[in-house]
């Protein structure tokens, strides 16, 4: 008996399950939210470290043994969060964390105004994603109309109008014929250069 069978390394790997899409692009906000809390943790410490350093004169940061997160959200907050990550589509997936890094690059907000921060962009793009539907429905809906209007409109081409054949004089036809026009009686007033 040989020590690979012991062991799962001659066993071909599995296949990793298709994810949906939502919960990839869910997890995928939420770890940029993550590590954006902890990178502004971070700048908080070292932050008070340097406020320390000026107060004091003394550098003890060597010291001090900072927790891995010590600043987490709410389980509520956390829930409401991952629900609305999984309305965007993953097309926006990369544009909110843009804009996100942005912001916050922007603002550099404090760890506790961070998920609000998110949220604000979560929801601006939950809009303009909403705003983009509207506005393919309205396209639908306007090429079904020209769809059914352009079939009135060859049904009605049937009957034609003949603009040439008509009674009334234009201006137009005077000049055609050199002739002097005739006192109009329309409402514009009547302009005749003077020779």
């Amino acid at each position: 008996m040989s020590l690979a069978s012991w062991f799962r390394w001659n066993e071909p790997p599995t296949r990793i399950s298709q994810r949906n899409p939502t919960e990839m692009v869910a997890e995928t906000l939420m770890m940029e939210l993550s590590w954006q809390i902890k990178q502004a943790e971070k700048q908080q410490r070292e932050r008070e470290n340097e406020y320390r350093k000026i107060k004091t004169g003394v550098d003890y940061g060597w010291l001090v043994s900072y927790p891995k997160q010590s600043y987490d959200i709410s389980p509520g907050e956390r829930l409401q969060l991952e629900d609305m990550c999984s309305k965007i589509h993953p097309s926006y997936c990369g544009p909110v964390i843009l804009r996100f890094r942005q912001l916050i690059a922007e603002y550099e907000p404090e760890v506790q105004e961070i998920s609000r921060l998110f949220r604000s962009v979560l929801q601006e793009a939950a809009e303009k994603i909403k705003e983009e539907e509207e506005a393919k429905k309205l396209a639908r809906q306007w090429n079904t109309k020209n769809k059914t209007s352009l079939s009135l409109t060859t049904f009605k081409s049937r009957s034609r109008i003949s603009p040439f054949i008509s009674d009334i004089k234009t201006i137009s036809e005077d000049v055609e014929r050199g002739t002097q026009p005739t006192r109009r009686v329309w409402s514009m007033p009547e302009f005749r250069n003077a020779k």
